[in-house]
């Protein structure tokens, strides 16, 4: 089978793309520097449709192209992350419209972003959006998405909580000050953290793909979400260095400004639709997961 994949050169893409390759299958991978291989298209989101020859005989769309959100968020970057996101998936519906045959499915990332800040509420698939900055950009970015069900498309869309990945994501971010001992937890600690190993969210996309019960929003995170000082406590016992060391969070805006708030308030996200769906995770214990991420 041919699938479309967008930012293929993500840490994400890359799984996805590799997995892909390993079942037999062919990837038409678009991002936004060509690539001296087969099978790679120049796409820039913002700019226009991706090229009709990337969606010839594609069966399934897999869209995870975006800006990253890892950033402080000036005038310029609030844009990029919208726009990529947003008229990005503009972009591809036109694209999308005018392919023949048209793709079956089409899986859309997203975030638990989508929530905002709701304490210690667990949020399932069914639960309101938030109305912060990233809330609103899930939610216009989802609505993109969702129309793609106008054209004769099944439409999945996977909000990706904290994924730990060692080659990239916040994972990767915090390893040097944990190495070092100078990890703990983030602003009290006391903000849940919806984590999610790479590989259950590979397989929630692959599983997304070929399984047309699956359909609207899916919470990509792990069956038991933690507290940040108790992610902050496992992972330093899977380093073998003290986690005490707290970070206040006023640190944190001072470095990041409004996308400090992301860390600092937190969401206690569970994947309930994937569960009812019968998804057995793969790695639904912390402890295991940081060290088969760190070794990975």
């Amino acid at each position: 089978m041919k699938f479309v994949l967008t930012g293929a050169s993500g840490f994400i893409g890359r799984r996805l793309r590799a997995h892909l390759a390993q079942q037999g299958h062919d990837a038409a991978c678009l991002g936004r520097r060509a690539a001296i291989r087969p099978g790679w298209y120049v796409w820039n989101p913002e700019q226009g449709e991706p090229p009709q020859e990337a969606l010839r005989d594609a069966q399934a769309v897999i869209h995870l192209a975006g800006e990253p959100v890892a950033q402080r968020w000036t005038p310029a970057a609030r844009s990029a992350i919208r726009d990529s996101r947003v008229t990005g998936t503009e972009h591809l519906l036109a694209g999308l419209r005018a392919a023949d045959p048209r793709p079956t499915a089409l899986v859309s990332a997203s975030a638990t972003g989508y929530y905002g800040a709701h304490g210690s509420e667990p949020l399932d698939e069914e639960a309101p959006p938030g109305a912060d900055f990233l809330a609103e950009v899930c939610v216009a970015w989802e609505a993109q998405a969702e129309r793609a069900g106008e054209l004769g498309l099944r439409v999945t869309r996977v909000r990706t909580g904290v994924v730990l990945d060692r080659a990239g994501g916040a994972l990767a971010r915090m390893l040097l000050p944990f190495q070092l001992g100078i990890g703990g937890p983030v602003a009290g600690g006391r903000q849940y953290l919806p984590w999610v190993h790479a590989e259950d969210v590979v397989a929630i996309f692959l599983t997304a793909l070929g399984d047309e019960r699956w359909s609207g929003p899916v919470n990509a995170t792990a069956p038991v979400p933690v507290t940040n000082r108790e992610f902050s406590k496992a992972l330093g016992r899977v380093l073998h260095r003290p986690a005490v060391l707290p970070v206040p969070g006023i640190a944190l805006r001072a470095l990041y400004g409004e996308m400090a708030e992301i860390v600092t308030t937190g969401v206690r996200a569970v994947p309930a639709r994937a569960l009812t769906l019968g998804y057995e995770f793969r790695h639904p214990d912390l402890e295991e997961a940081l060290r088969s991420a760190l070794a990975g």
